[in-house]
């Protein structure tokens, strides 16, 4: 966690202790509280930024990552850009192995901050930036290939450990503190899972009453157990219709939310626009998430979420067309 009275030795000290901003003009509307915490105020400009660190370290704790090994994982972006800041900082060599239906913004980031960025053709009839579970099978092959070739290290966000404790050690606790524990529910768009489920874990311990919510791209809401009829969702990072996510406890679930293409961007809109706040789709994605729990069963009370990266990452993409 960042002391900012002090000198950083290292970029990776900056990572974590983000901003929990209450959305005065918009909760005034919905007729309750919206907490939002700035994830996108991280070095890399979003939430992954605290697992590179975490997994990074516990690998260089266990003995798993050795000295000067290459480090190679499959990203939509935002991981690969933790990445590539926690290894270049560390000395590690990094592979990120990417769609082509992700933002073109994110490679060219990864690729300024020292990372090798392998971009994967998408399927036969994909379209550019909608990111299905096929594009991520082809992406998943030819990550397993460069690690076997390069001997490297895998680091598996989708079932690594650290990812769920990168939130569950820092996320939470600074939301618990930034709140004094005051709120009374979370929700938050569901990628691999990491931090629904490490912040879902803390906020449980801290107190069992405060509501879990998961959120999921509507058409592709696997984990709530629905038809998927719109894989190709425009909701980048998540909503990738895989069935099982090791790093969610199901029993900490208190229920789950649906959320358009068309309501992600209308509320990262308004989010930029009346709050000042320039997040990506998941971001409007859980904030109108929030007001649907606002509407429904949280009528009056208060909910945290996460903004999960930047607009910045995005202005290639219909998300900001008219601006």
């Amino acid at each position: 966690m960042p002391d900012n009275d002090r000198v950083f030795t290292s970029i990776v000290e900056a990572i974590g202790n983000t901003p929990l901003v209450e959305l005065r003009r918009l909760s005034t509307e919905l007729g309750g509280r919206v907490l939002v915490k700035l994830e996108y105020l991280n070095p890399g400009f979003s939430k992954k930024d605290r697992i590179a660190l975490e997994i990074i370290a516990e690998a260089e704790k266990s003995g798993e990552l050795r000295s000067g090994q290459t480090v190679v994982e499959l990203t939509s972006g935002n991981t690969g850009t933790g990445l590539a800041i926690v290894c270049r900082a560390k000395g590690y060599p990094c592979v990120a192995v990417m769609s082509q239906g992700n933002s073109a913004e994110r490679a060219r980031m990864m690729r300024a901050l020292g990372a090798e960025v392998v971009l994967v053709e998408q399927p036969p009839g994909s379209t550019p930036g909608q990111v299905t579970g096929a594009d991520l099978e082809m992406v998943e092959q030819r990550t397993q290939q460069i690690v076997a070739e390069r001997q490297g290290f895998r680091v598996d966000q989708f079932v690594r450990e650290g990812n769920a404790l990168a939130h569950a050690r820092h996320t939470a606790e600074e939301i618990i503190r930034q709140t004094r524990g005051e709120f009374d529910a979370f929700c938050d768009f569901v990628g691999t899972g990491g931090s629904f489920g490490g912040c879902a874990e803390t906020m449980k311990r801290y107190r069992s009453n405060i509501g879990c919510y998961v959120v999921e791209p509507a058409g592709a809401a696997i984990l709530a157990g629905a038809p998927i009829t719109n894989p190709h969702h425009r909701i980048q990072g998540g909503g990738y219709c895989r069935g099982e996510l090791p790093l969610i406890n199901r029993e900490q679930i208190d229920g789950y939310l649906t959320v358009t293409d068309e309501e992600a961007i209308h509320w990262a809109r308004r989010l930029a626009a009346e709050e000042g706040i320039f997040g990506g789709f998941s971001s409007g994605a859980n904030v109108a998430a929030a007001a649907k729990l606002l509407a429904g069963p949280c009528e009056g009370r208060s909910i945290v979420t996460l903004i999960c990266d930047s607009g910045l990452k995005y202005v290639s993409t219909d998300l900001w067309a008219n601006s």
